[in-house]
């Protein structure tokens, strides 16, 4: 006879998320488990079930319950109404009404009303115990923890990244970042460049801290022993990221196509999205698809296995029309940790970690560029190692995931005594 384990005992902090668990974003998994380890207490509440297939080695190390919203208020219409009925006798729900009649007034649409909806069965599941909550990402979670803590008298933080900073409009990130209208008790963002954006919105720019997610060293292996390649050997180039517009692997797959004939290349890609076929067809109509694997969606071992076998990482990212970018992607960081060359471009807060001609190389995102910065590693066998030495030396000096999990860990402990 096996024991049952025992249930997991309400956790005083409530994480709200997209979605769980998701292959892209491993810098979320890597600071919950973080976080966890360092004795912090807490559920998370998911937007959306996973679609991912796989799953990466940190996900099974967390221990926290995970329990989903419904995703559409019509997938689940009893569960919807009786929180939204229950919701109506909380304290809070005159003020979260008229919040979310405010943001409903610039932005009338499906999406605004399906989280205020998320956000009354949030709040009508909260255990008693919960004492504050805190989302990853600026839009959409923080709608739904802004409304529920609202509902409930808690006090709410955030965690921005990127898409979430730079596609949102600006009445919407003033109110979040407060302190007016139930705004955050405190934000963290993950590079220079977005904390000084938001603190230049917000009328207490003090509550917005720059947490870098920093890489836990502990989970990666030590570098391969890199023997110098000879320039006449293929030169092995790969990439990790999903196929969306910011990427910029529209602008890699010409670049490739411009380079010469007698060049013996390979490039490898890793990550799915919506892009993947019409990159698929750029390639083919370019005769270059026999030069290229296409991996899609790879667990981290996966990608780490191919970061050590590849000669030169290439990160292409620009800002999409819409204004989204990338901030400062981990990959950058991973594939130093096995002390893989990098090329990228300036967008964003990537210099905040490659500082070109030293740890790296900053090409313009135009093809063309791109085209002959690849060429000048290729033909310097000895440039990569050199600068891929240098750029492992900064993330072991000033990129390591510890001081930000110690930052993070006292802000939220400080809102959780607010909250009790």
């Amino acid at each position: 006879m096996t024991d049952t384990p025992a249930p997991l005992a309400p956790a005083p902090l409530a994480i709200v998320v997209k979605g769980w668990p998701r292959l892209s974003e491993t810098f979320i998994a890597q600071e919950l488990v973080a976080l966890e380890e360092a004795g912090l207490r807490f559920d998370i509440w998911s937007l959306r079930h996973p679609t991912d297939t796989k799953t990466h080695p940190l996900h099974d190390r967390l221990q926290a319950r995970v329990r989903y919203l419904p995703e559409y208020l019509r997938d689940d219409p009893e569960r919807v109404a009786a929180a939204q009925e229950a919701a109506k006798a909380m304290p809070g729900y005159d003020a979260a009404w008229e919040v979310f009649q405010q943001d409903l007034a610039r932005d009338d649409t499906p999406n605004r009303r399906r989280r205020f909806g998320q956000a009354c069965v949030m709040a009508h599941e909260l255990p008693a115990e919960t004492r504050g909550i805190y989302a990853h990402f600026l839009h959409t979670p923080s709608s739904v923890a802004r409304y529920a803590a609202i509902l409930r008298g808690l006090p709410w933080s955030f965690s921005a990244h990127a898409k979430d900073i730079w596609t949102s409009p600006e009445w919407e990130l003033r109110e979040k970042l407060g302190p007016a209208s139930h705004g955050a008790a405190f934000g963290a963002t993950c590079t220079d460049f977005n904390a000084q954006h938001l603190r230049s919105l917000s009328t207490a720019p003090d509550r917005i801290d720059l947490v870098y997610h920093g890489l836990d060293l502990a989970r990666f292996p030590e570098p391969p022993t890199r023997v110098q390649r000879a320039k006449s050997d293929p030169f092995q180039m790969m990439s990790v990221g999903r196929m969306v517009e910011k990427k910029g692997f529209d602008n890699l797959i010409d670049a490739l196509a411009l380079l010469p004939n007698e060049f013996d290349w390979h490039w490898t890609h890793i990550g799915g999205g919506d892009l993947s076929e019409p990159m698929k067809a750029r390639a083919e109509t370019h005769g270059i698809n026999d030069r290229i694997t296409w991996r899609g969606a790879c667990d981290q071992p996966e990608v780490i296995a191919a970061m050590r076998a590849a000669d030169l990482f290439v990160l292409p990212s620009r800002i999409a029309k819409d204004g989204d970018r990338d901030g400062l992607p981990n990959v950058l960081m991973e594939a130093a940790s096995q002390k893989l060359p990098l090329l990228s471009t300036p967008v964003s807060a990537i210099p905040e970690f490659i500082t070109s001609g030293t740890t790296g190389v900053l090409s313009d995102d135009a093809p063309a560029a791109l085209a002959e910065a690849m060429q000048r590693f290729a033909e310097d066998p000895s440039l990569g190692p050199r600068l891929a030495e240098a750029a492992h030396d900064r993330l072991h000096a000033e990129f390591t995931m510890a001081p930000g999990i110690r930052q993070l860990h006292k802000r939220l402990t400080a809102m959780l005594a607010q909250g009790g």
